[in-house]
């Protein structure tokens, strides 16, 4: 009876492991859990080839520093565009900064002798190209807008006439007198913005003997601001005599014959000079048309470059007729080439920030800061004994100084309407 019944005992299956696996098997688990923190592909190697922390630390640090430095021109000539309070001001100081480089540089890196007319289709034909590529890139009508056209026309034809009556005075003048006469385009242009763009001028002694009808159109506060500006505009062009005086008063000695590195000028004497020196008045008179005309088409189509452009479009053409017409073409240099290509490049920015200066500021204010470009002139011939030191020279450039800062400092308060 009992073999016969049968007795349900569960089955139980006894798994003898070895040690060593169980520790492999829960080392096991634990890897899969710090697996993705410690992939094998994303572990940092480390030789001692990319050990050079030092080495790229100082290049990165010579970088930056390179990089802080570009940074800051940056933003200052980005604060000197953007329109503030001072901007048209500084734009002109940066304009004739540059005109004043461009001469360091023409003493500095002297080249083959080229005729006037030849570097003038140099100049004219690379303001031309490189304002024609500034307004395609800002997207600007290559041609301005229709109502300005007729702007810019004039003003293409006063700059060009204004350019070949100086290049015309340049070869009848000593250079020194056609200097003098070039300088008289910042009260040229004052004057004709006050018959052109009905700009308030008022001349000291106006001011003082006419005080009534001007007082009554507005006001006596204003009266004593704007009296400032034609005397900075006077004080400046005294300075500019002051530097000149030696120089002019030894050619009056000699009669007016050129000195041996002025060796291009021709019928100084007489007649003659009488007639290159009302050429070199046309010069600055439609120079001064040519400031007023550059102001109203910059101020209508909202950007100076395009008056820039249409100078270059007649001036690259009528240059490069002058040149075959009356001078003989010179091949340049290679090293002559470049330096031309260079000054042209400086005269195009040189140009580009004088027009934007005009644009944004009063002319007879904006004008009066062309002068230091004298003063500092004289300042680079004197640090490189270029010039000797006189008082003249000194006392023109501290008269410069001040009536351009007296500028700066009253200028850029908004004139009442």
């Amino acid at each position: 009876m009992a073999s016969a019944e049968t007795i349900d005992v569960p089955a139980v299956e006894l798994i003898v492991c070895d040690a060593s696996s169980t520790d492999s098997e829960a080392n096991g688990m634990g890897s899969k859990e710090i697996e993705p923190l410690l992939a094998a592909s994303e572990k940092p190697k480390i030789d001692i080839f990319s050990v050079s922390y030092s080495r790229r630390k100082s290049r990165e640090q010579v970088t930056r520093s390179a990089e802080d430095e570009l940074s800051s021109l940056t933003q200052f000539i980005l604060w000197a565009w953007s329109g503030s309070r001072y901007s048209g001001l500084l734009c002109m100081a940066l304009s004739s900064t540059m005109y004043c480089s461009m001469e360091a540089i023409s003493y500095i890196y002297s080249a083959q002798s080229i005729p006037l007319f030849e570097i003038a289709f140099t100049r004219c034909t690379v303001t031309l190209i490189l304002s024609y590529f500034w307004l395609r890139r800002s997207g600007q009508p290559i041609f301005g807008p229709t109502h300005v056209r007729s702007l810019l026309v004039l003003r293409a034809l006063m700059g060009y006439l204004s350019l070949l009556s100086f290049v015309y005075c340049i070869q009848r003048l000593p250079l020194s007198q056609a200097v003098v006469l070039s300088f008289t385009t910042p009260i040229m242009a004052s004057i004709m913005a006050r018959i052109i763009l009905h700009e308030k001028l008022n001349i000291a002694e106006i001011g003082v003997n006419y005080t009534h009808p001007f007082i009554e159109a507005v006001g006596e506060s204003d009266c004593v601001v704007n009296c400032i500006y034609c005397p900075g505009l006077a004080c400046s062009f005294i300075g500019v005599l002051f530097i000149f005086q030696p120089i002019l008063g030894a050619q009056g000695i000699e009669g007016g014959l050129p000195k041996a590195e002025e060796a291009n000028n021709i019928y100084v004497g007489g007649s003659d000079h009488t007639y290159a020196v009302l050429v070199g008045l046309v010069s600055s008179m439609s120079g001064g048309i040519s400031y007023c005309l550059t102001r109203a088409g910059a101020k209508a189509s909202d950007q100076p470059v395009i008056t820039v452009f249409a100078f270059g479009m007649l001036g690259s053409p009528a240059a490069a007729i002058c040149t075959f017409a009356f001078q003989d073409f010179v091949l340049p240099s290679f090293y002559s080439f470049l330096l031309m290509v260079l000054l042209a490049v400086l005269a195009f920015f040189a140009e580009v920030f004088l027009a934007r200066g005009l644009q944004l500021e009063k002319t007879s204010k904006v004008t009066n800061i062309q002068y230091i470009e004298a003063a500092l002139s004289q300042l680079w011939g004197l640090s490189s004994s270029k010039v000797a030191p006189s008082f003249g020279r000194l006392a023109g450039c501290f008269l410069i100084f001040a009536s351009t800062c007296c500028t700066m400092y009253f200028g850029p308060d908004k004139e009442r309407e």
